[in-house]
């Protein structure tokens, strides 16, 4: 599914700069910094982008790309994980989506995309497509099953469609990276969504209660932590070989991302 790897001359040499990246998560952020993120603010990454962490759902993305945006950014970003809606979609695939459907169609810029594609090796699975934008978390597979058919769409996140939105009024390049981390046929189950703070971080004291209630199983726990490590080796991947599309710099080649950069300060 990937294409073939087109080497570059200047691995370091940017092809964009000024990126604002969106994640929504702890984890997703991990893969792109070792740095422990203050919640909700920008950050720095070098001298060509920042990060902004932002909590999951609409309002927190939107509220992120706006504040990248008054602090200068002039490409915005949505990185993170995504549910599959097809069931030939597996933890771990990469999806680089055309189009994200929010109540309308944005288009990504297509020419960022496949410039970042270029670089990635051969062995990820890469799909395109839509990417449908949900105000919800989806628990369900019938769910899932509906938004596939309604919005012709491969993947589902609930961040990508508010970041799209705000670039499209700026007249902003967008791009989304989405790495699959559960499957069509398999979702978080609702009982676990009390239990998951804003940055989705587990809170401890909420989830004990629903194991010790069965309202929710260490089998389920476990699968869930193996497709998202799936999905973060994926998102890792893509930084280590194409970071100089997001405005990041190989500034520790040693750490264990390859391109952490700790070097970022609160603007």
């Amino acid at each position: 599914m990937g294409p073939d790897q087109i080497p570059c001359d200047d691995p370091e040499k940017f092809r964009v700069s000024g990126v604002g990246i969106v994640a929504a998560m702890r984890v997703e952020a991990r893969c792109i910094t070792s740095r422990r993120l203050p919640f909700n603010q920008r950050i720095r990454l070098g001298e060509n982008a920042s990060i902004w962490l932002c909590g999951m759902g609409e309002e927190a993305a939107r509220g992120a790309a706006e504040g990248l945006r008054a602090g200068g950014a002039t490409a915005l970003m949505s990185f993170g994980f995504a549910g599959a809606l097809h069931a030939d979609l597996h933890p771990g695939d990469l999806i680089l989506p055309e189009s994200i459907r929010f109540g309308r169609s944005f288009e990504v810029d297509l020419s960022w995309r496949d410039r970042l594609r270029q670089h990635l090796p051969g062995y990820l699975r890469i799909g395109g497509g839509v990417l449908a934008a949900s105000r919800t978390v989806v628990t369900s597979t019938a769910a899932k099953g509906e938004l596939a058919h309604t919005e012709e769409a491969c993947a589902v996140d609930m961040e990508s469609g508010a970041v799209a939105e705000v670039a499209a009024r700026a007249d902003l390049p967008f791009l989304a990276i989405r790495a699959i981390s559960d499957p069509a046929g398999f979702s978080p189950p609702p009982a676990l969504l009390d239990a998951v703070r804003q940055d989705g971080s587990a809170d401890l004291s909420r989830l004990l209660p629903l194991l010790l209630r069965r309202s929710l199983t260490v089998a389920t726990l476990l699968r869930l932590a193996k497709d998202s490590r799936a999905a973060c080796s994926t998102l890792s991947t893509v930084v280590r070989y194409a970071g100089a599309e997001m405005g990041i710099s190989r500034n520790r080649p040693g750490s264990a991302q390859g391109y952490a950069v700790d070097q970022g300060r609160q603007a």
